[in-house]
């Protein structure tokens, strides 16, 4: 049976019924009923096994994000944000405690609601943290293999101002980080007296510490990432009214040009789809794997919607292993996998 053939099978969806659970974390077992694979194209079989079973990985957490693929170990981390810790799971052997204070340290007069959301490593195999707490983006200053709370910071300000609460970020071939910055992190939101800055950038950190605001526009930018060959940037917007995805033209120079939106999300959601665009994972062949309304939503690198993953849960961002062939999400209290086509 070719590709087509199993597509019209499959047709519009394919439930997967799986058992409902409260594991605790590290405990491997299937997901939590409601949870299902919604094939949209036959193209999403290149990058999905519509047979496959979305696993909990681990749970009860308050409110998990960042997960960061460690290839140097196989391991992933990832954030639970209000807990203001990291946690580790290793493949086969669970999840366990990776670091506390993880985004709110009280150095720099940290928020209480607020730890590290994004993970990613430099250039140098460095952690880089987006610190909602502390406000700022930092460098964790001791190895990945004996973890310490000690930070060097990035950028916590612009112009003077603080930051709202760095949310994602994604590097570049050359060291450039562009991080998003809205004000997600504190307790008031968008009317927190704390704020400084009167929008939610987007922005960009140059190797050589260069600090540059690439957009004051968008309202609630979230997740962000590039396209393999660096060219595209992708910005999530989790606008409850406008949530969509932009996409910009990268010059040479760094420059954001070119916005336009690349998604729309309202044409293609239904009223049971709970959440906003978040995080996303790119694959190595510039196929994107966004979390949306309703979980997962797979997108060619053409902005085709190929696959829907269903989570039953709030999702917040997700992340390929090194082989491209499983899927962590973080999605509200729990850490999912999924194991993907081959």
């Amino acid at each position: 049976m070719n590709k087509n053939d199993v597509a019209a099978v499959l047709s519009v969806l394919l439930v997967l019924a799986l058992a409902s659970c409260t594991n605790p974390p590290g405990k491997t077992t299937e997901a939590a009923a409601h949870t299902h694979i919604e094939i949209l194209s036959p193209k999403a079989l290149d990058y999905i096994d519509p047979r496959a079973q979305l696993i909990t990985l681990g749970a009860g957490y308050a409110w998990t994000e960042g997960p960061l693929w460690v290839e140097d170990g196989g391991y992933l981390l990832f954030s639970d944000i209000p807990n203001n810790v990291i946690f580790k799971y290793s493949p086969g052997q669970g999840v366990s405690r990776y670091l506390d204070k993880a985004g709110a340290t009280g150095l720099l007069s940290g928020d209480d609601n607020g730890g590290s959301n994004g993970l990613l490593l430099d250039n140098e195999g460095q952690l880089i943290l987006l610190q909602q707490g502390d406000r700022r983006v930092a460098r964790m200053q001791a190895p990945l293999d004996t973890p310490k709370a000690h930070y060097h910071t990035l950028t916590g300000s612009y112009n003077g101002s603080r930051l709202n609460s760095p949310n994602d970020a994604t590097l570049d071939e050359s060291g450039n980080l562009y991080f998003t910055d809205p004000p997600y992190g504190l307790a008031g939101g968008f009317d927190d007296s704390r704020r400084e800055l009167n929008f939610s950038g987007v922005f960009r950190l140059t190797h050589n510490g260069e600090l540059t605001l690439l957009d004051d526009s968008v309202k609630a930018p979230n997740g962000i990432a590039l396209s393999p060959d660096n060219n595209t940037l992708y910005v999530a917007v989790s606008d409850a009214e406008q949530p969509i995805w932009l996409a910009y033209d990268l010059t040479s120079r760094g420059e954001a040009i070119n916005k336009r939106v690349w998604f729309d999300a309202r044409n293609a959601s239904t009223a049971d789809d709970k959440g906003v665009p978040d995080g996303m994972a790119v694959h190595s062949s510039g196929a994107i794997y966004a979390t949306a309304p309703g979980g997962v939503w797979l997108f060619s690198p053409a902005g085709e919607l190929l696959a829907k993953i269903h989570t039953g849960r709030l999702t917040a961002n997700c992340a390929l292993n090194t082989e491209e062939d499983y899927l962590y999400i973080t999605a509200h209290d729990t850490l999912l996998g999924l194991p993907l086509a081959h």
